[in-house]
């Protein structure tokens, strides 16, 4: 063999090795990324709300018929703190919350407001009949665009309204006994002190 041909050989073994090892090296960057973001102890319900500080965007929701309670409107979020939990019948995590919502609702320094995301009125009243109906006041958004004028990412997310309709916190996914006394209680405590 010659000495030209011996040279090409190595070369294409050379390449051969560097794409069986490549795919193996991008995962084991990727691998890398991941367990350092998940180290990091950064919580992924952290998302910034492009709203925070501001007021909260021009609506008017109608009531869910049979519920007994109002729609509700931006100027209803004024005179007072409120909380608006965004929720639908078709989430589970929604479900798994609901029983914090019931509790949030029993204090009456704020008021609780649902917003009912790309839900049907039958489904999300049977929502409301087995696990409660605790708002104050239930807006209906069939086709989601009040909860994409409020930049919701999912359901559910909860915001922390002060009592100039002000967005000061949004809470992202399902609340827990946990969740609501460590990280919402203590921003509702905020909103209601500055007042």
């Amino acid at each position: 063999m010659s000495e030209e041909a011996s040279v090409a050989v190595k070369k294409g073994s050379g390449l051969r090795i560097v794409l069986i090892l490549l795919p193996l090296i991008i995962f084991l960057a990727l691998a890398g990324l991941f367990f350092e973001r998940l180290g990091s102890g950064d919580n992924p319900n952290n998302l910034p709300s492009a709203l925070k500080g501001k007021p909260a965007p021009e609506f008017t929701l109608p009531a869910l018929d049979g519920t007994g309670v109002p729609g509700f409107s931006r100027a209803d979020l004024k005179g007072q703190v409120t909380l608006v939990n965004i929720w639908a019948s078709w989430c589970v995590p929604c479900r798994q919350e609901h029983p914090i919502i019931n509790e949030l609702a029993k204090d009456d320094r704020f008021k609780v407001f649902g917003l009912n995301y790309k839900d049907t009125p039958d489904n999300a009243r049977a929502f409301l009949t087995e696990l409660g109906n605790s708002f104050d006041a239930i807006g209906v958004d069939p086709k989601g665009r009040t909860g994409i004028d409020w930049g919701v990412y999912g359901v559910p997310e909860t915001f922390v309204v002060d009592r100039n309709g002000v967005i000061r916190y949004k809470f992202i996914g399902p609340l827990t006994a946990r969740s609501k006394r460590d990280i919402l209680m203590p921003e509702i405590e905020k909103v209601l002190a500055a007042q």
